[in-house]
């Protein structure tokens, strides 16, 4: 028997992460091969005419679990009834905003999307914010949802695990990055994240134990905090695509689950676990069972990770003071 259709909302979808993340949602490789989606899809009115384009291609590719896709301006028609939402859209950074000035811009329109999901969005709704300072971002759209539980919002810091992945198995000459696991990024995504090479394992051997601890604390951390910089300098422009790909990939866990034995990095709500900040939206290691993520426990950290933590969850308060204000 073929599933009922789930809807999916993606925010920004006339945009360049959108356009890479639409057409993997429609093939099945986020929610299924068996789980057919309905699209909605929402954008500011200037970039509608852009949208339709997209959704000419989305129908165009007939996509058997594609049910159909909407397209509006309008957030309560958007994430009306849906069961997964992508909050991809927000506004860029440009050469003359520091960070605190792009959180004042784009809090606002993370205060009305999270009021639109707390009024239409499904009672079991998974949130993902893609758009950054997604940390902070998804905090104001969680305080603006009320109705909805704190855990159905997360940030994505699965990028950063990618990207680190992929770097220690270059390092090591793996075959596949599949065969680092239990890596963890802790804190904001941003370049103080902190990508917790201590406890990860390559093809099941502790990392630190093959590679040079002076490396990992230096060059590994700051390749991978700039390494979206780096893009840009190379090709002209951000890393679209490997962002959309995070985005399945951290919703595909959220949806089907962790691998048993590993974790994967989810920005969540923090209660003050491992001395994070409370009341902050802090990336941590988390397995998922049931659609459900639990924060890792147990992990015992060195003073180096210690340091590494308190640095960037000194940040996430600094942003969250300066968008004071949007949070009640």
């Amino acid at each position: 028997m073929t599933a009922a259709p789930i809807r999916v909302a993606v925010t920004g979808a006339a945009g360049n992460i959108a356009y890479a993340l639409l057409f993997r949602l429609a093939s099945g490789s986020c929610f299924g091969d068996d789980q057919p989606i309905r699209l909605q899809l929402l954008e500011i009115p200037p970039a509608m005419k852009s949208l339709e384009g997209t959704v000419m291609e989305l129908l165009d590719s007939a996509f058997p679990l594609l049910h159909g896709v909407d397209f509006t301006d309008d957030p309560s028609k958007a994430f009306d009834g849906v069961s997964a939402a992508f909050l991809v859209g927000s506004r860029p950074r440009t050469k003359d905003m520091d960070r605190a000035d792009l959180m004042k811009v784009n809090g606002p329109i993370f205060t009305t999307q999270g009021k639109a999901l707390d009024q239409r969005a499904s009672r079991d709704v998974r949130v993902l914010v893609v758009g950054n300072p997604c940390n902070t971002n998804a905090l104001i759209a969680c305080k603006s949802a009320p109705s909805l539980p704190r855990s159905s919002f997360a940030a994505m810091t699965r990028l950063d695990e990618n990207r680190s992945k992929a770097m220690l198995a270059q390092k090591l000459g793996l075959a596949s990055p599949a065969l680092v696991t239990r890596l963890g990024v802790w804190g904001n995504h941003s370049n103080t994240m902190f990508p917790d090479f201590v406890h990860a394992l390559a093809n099941g051997k502790p990392v630190p134990d093959q590679v040079d601890r002076a490396w990992l604390e230096k060059d590994f951390i700051d390749t991978v905090a700039n390494r979206g910089k780096a893009i840009i300098v190379a090709r002209g422009a951000s890393s679209a695509a490997s962002a959309a790909s995070a985005a399945v990939d951290h919703m595909r866990n959220w949806w089907h689950g962790t691998a048993s034995g590993d974790t994967a990095s989810m920005g969540v709500y923090s209660d003050g676990q491992y001395g994070a900040p409370k009341d902050t939206i802090f990336s941590f290691p988390v397995t998922v069972k049931n659609r459900t993520w639990s924060i890792v426990e147990g992990i015992e950290h060195d003073e180096f990770a210690k340091k590494k933590i308190a640095e960037t969850g000194k940040e996430l308060l600094e942003e969250r003071s300066a968008v004071a204000d949007l949070l009640g």
